[in-house]
């Protein structure tokens, strides 16, 4: 209950900081459908470090959130000299799982393709999301049923980063996690075609867990199931547990894009585990 608190009280910090961003890059919109949330954001920094591309989708409980409106992250990447490519997706309650995971998948393909044509290297992808995101991103990274149906090619992407992630659904986990999950899916649907540990299966894409031990919304445990499960069909992954004292769910998935590499330890490790990769 305490750090269910905390992230509550921590936005008005979150939203302060993200008002003092300076938008240096502006990025270009691409749409891959009809739709106002079907749509990706491509930055292309001025100083390139890498020849790796971030392909990030976004979290905020299915329901919430876009590319636009998580520019500050498009911002701190970029300045990182990193391409970056951030994928919208429709919505819930409206739009029922798995829509959302369609249009990542979507997203991944226009975004791959729209780089091709204008002769970008593509052969480097690192795949990365924060909650909702990491669940989404997840799926279309580890379930092969998945990428057949919307024919994702894997072969290019050498990493995959989650933040946060409800990769399990727990019966143990919080009240605000099972009202967003009833919201995502359909009464009659099968839960276990949408929870990432029950469809993961072993490819050659590599994994770091970011997760909080106070969180206050997704539990610990659901980054040590998927882990765990990783571990079993042999999959490469490394779990870290953060350690900044901005450890709640809004701070560490997303609200680290607000501060730098020297202030922020989950920061670090993102950048770092990029670059050896």
């Amino acid at each position: 209950m305490n750090d269910f608190l905390r992230e509550s009280l921590s936005y008005f910090g979150l939203y302060r900081k993200m008002l003092q961003v300076r938008k240096k890059y502006k990025p270009v919109k691409v749409s891959f459908g009809k739709g106002r949330d079907r749509y990706f954001l491509y930055y292309e920094p001025d100083n390139k470090i890498s020849d790796k591309i971030i392909f990030w989708v976004h979290g905020g409980g299915w329901n919430a959130g876009s590319p636009a409106f998580f520019d500050y992250v498009g911002q701190c990447v970029c300045a990182q000299g990193y391409r970056f490519v951030s994928a919208g997706y429709r919505l819930s309650p409206k739009y029922k799982y798995p829509c959302q995971l369609k249009d990542v998948c979507e997203a991944y393909n226009s975004a791959i393709k729209y780089l091709a044509e204008k002769g970008t290297d593509v052969s480097k992808i690192v795949v990365a999301g924060p909650s909702a995101g990491a669940h989404l991103a997840s799926i279309m990274c580890y379930c092969r049923k998945v990428r057949e149906k919307y024919d994702v090619d894997i072969t290019h992407i050498i990493g995959f980063i989650g933040s946060g992630g409800p990769y399990s659904f727990r019966k143990d986990q919080g009240l605000t996690l099972r009202l967003l999950e009833d919201q995502l899916f359909r009464k009659d649907y099968n839960r276990r075609n949408g929870e990432p540990v029950s469809l993961m299966g072993k490819n050659h894409i590599p994994m770091l867990l970011i997760q909080s031990k106070h969180d206050g919304l997704v539990e610990f445990a659901c980054a040590e199931d998927f882990a765990r499960k990783a571990e079993e069909v042999g999959n490469t992954c490394e779990l870290y547990s953060v350690t900044d004292r901005k450890n709640t769910h809004s701070w560490y998935t997303a609200g680290m894009f607000l501060e730098t590499r020297e202030e922020n330890k989950g920061l670090d490790k993102f950048f770092s585990w990029i670059e050896e990769l």
